[in-house]
């Protein structure tokens, strides 16, 4: 990666330092590797890897409160992860080394770059798969369950204006009854819209507000059931259901994203085919990376290569991987045309994603003294 360090630093779970979160350590320690190798206490781009009992929500909500807006996180919590760190100190074995959550790929400015080398740059873009069901509720009243491994979340929830308290059994009956009775071919989530408190070790203490999907398990005549944890009395929710029309609108979006990138690039005189030469300084494409959810495969979309379409009809013949996974880690501010319907600025901020497709894609720019 020219002009750019690259770290692995873990996400521990056990930390010896009394006083001191550990998700608070693990984005210090991303913020110190990035001050010492750039002067610049955020990286050009993480890429995070989640262990899938790891809830990465409040982990992912910190890094963004830490990091600057021009920073690049994305990645996934769905599986299993190993890593080798070039800092010792970082790596674990023995007893420790399943007291792992997870591990961010750091990619940070190299300010000892030999002189003519130039500069490699990130660009994310998400294909969202959901789409809002039904009125907007309150949650009334929540109960924790389950332990670190399968955490889950009970909940009764009233609708906006109204008193009574609907139990998990009205709630599914009423969001059927507005998916017209196709619950059997879609996969149900609830988005809920939080505003908390955030800070980093002593750092001032911010207000933040994200929206959070947690996936629907099921009701009986008391809760409403669903994954994770993490949700309050009174924060808003709506359902939200997987759909192929969504995706692949958001698909064709992305694809117009990539095509603006080009054209800016040709009009600045800096993009270049290979081998093909225009005067000037040249940005290339050096490849791309997918992180899509398991969902959306050739049945969900009746057909195949859709969510690799947008890289390879902008970008042909060059390098692109990716994995099927089951929650997206992609940094946006999400837009009005994507979820609930505000204004983009008002807008919450969301990092995990479901039936979504996060697309990287890497570029190079030599220096003016590179031949």
């Amino acid at each position: 990666m020219p002009g750019l360090k690259v770290d692995a630093i873990p996400l521990l779970r056990e930390l010896e330092e009394p006083g001191i979160s550990l998700i608070d350590k693990f984005v210090m320690d991303i913020r110190n590797y990035s001050a010492a190798v750039s002067g610049c206490t955020s990286p050009t781009g993480i890429v995070m890897f989640g262990d899938k009992h790891a809830d990465m929500k409040p982990v992912l909500e910190k890094m963004d409160y830490a990091m600057s807006k021009e920073t690049v996180i994305l990645g996934e919590e769905s599986g299993h992860f190993i890593y080798r760190s070039g800092d010792d100190s970082r790596n674990i074995s023995g007893s420790l080394k399943n007291s792992c959550d997870g591990v961010a790929l750091v990619f940070a400015r190299d300010n000892d770059k030999p002189q003519g080398v130039g500069e490699t740059q990130f660009h994310v873009a998400l294909s969202t798969g959901v789409v809002p069901v039904g009125p907007t509720h309150k949650a009334a009243s929540v109960k924790v369950k389950g332990d670190r491994s399968e955490r889950s979340t009970w909940l009764t929830a009233r609708k906006e204006g109204l008193k009574e308290a609907l139990d998990g059994e009205r709630l599914l009956h009423d969001i059927y009854d507005e998916m017209e009775n196709e619950n059997a071919s879609h996969d149900l989530y609830i988005g809920v819209t939080k505003r908390r408190k955030c800070s980093i070790g002593s750092e001032k203490v911010r207000w933040v507000t994200t929206l959070e999907f947690h996936d629907v398990l099921g009701g009986d005549e008391e809760y409403l059931f669903v994954d994770g944890v993490g949700i309050k009395t009174g924060d808003p929710f709506r359902f939200y259901r997987s759909d192929s029309d969504t995706a692949l609108s958001s698909c064709r979006r992305v694809s117009e994203e990539f095509r603006n990138l080009k054209q800016a690039w040709t009009h600045k005189n800096s993009y270049h085919f290979r081998g093909v030469a225009d005067g000037g300084d040249k940005t290339e494409v050096c490849g791309g990376i997918i992180f899509s959810c398991y969902g959306r495969g050739d049945s969900f979309f009746g057909r195949a290569n859709v969510d690799s379409s947008p890289f390879l009809e902008n970008f042909p013949g060059f390098p692109l991987a990716g994995i099927m996974c089951g929650g997206e880690i992609g940094r946006v501010h999400l837009s009005s045309a994507d979820h609930q319907g505000g204004q983009e600025e008002s807008s919450p901020r969301s990092y995990l994603h479901y039936y979504s497709t996060v697309y990287l894609v890497m570029s190079y720019t030599p220096s003016p003294l590179e031949s």
